[in-house]
């Protein structure tokens, strides 16, 4: 399964959620770790719902970009 993650910089550091993982989110000192710090959350989160017998929500969110006037 493939989820979208948003990642976001920080003044010292990264931070990456997975907007249809409530709750699943990390903290990194850089973007390419931030990305394999969530990958791992989400590995872990999902294992956690499979073992607590919880339905693992189905890949939902998208992203695009919108073009602005700055």
């Amino acid at each position: 399964m493939k989820y979208a993650i948003v990642i976001e910089k920080g003044s010292k550091s990264f931070g990456a959620y997975a907007p249809d993982l409530p709750g699943c989110a990390v903290v990194g000192e850089s973007r390419r770790e931030v990305i394999k710090l969530i990958q791992e959350a989400i590995e872990l989160h999902l294992q956690s719902l499979k073992e607590h017998g919880e339905e693992i929500p189905p890949p939902a969110s998208s992203f695009d970009f919108v073009e602005v006037a700055a």
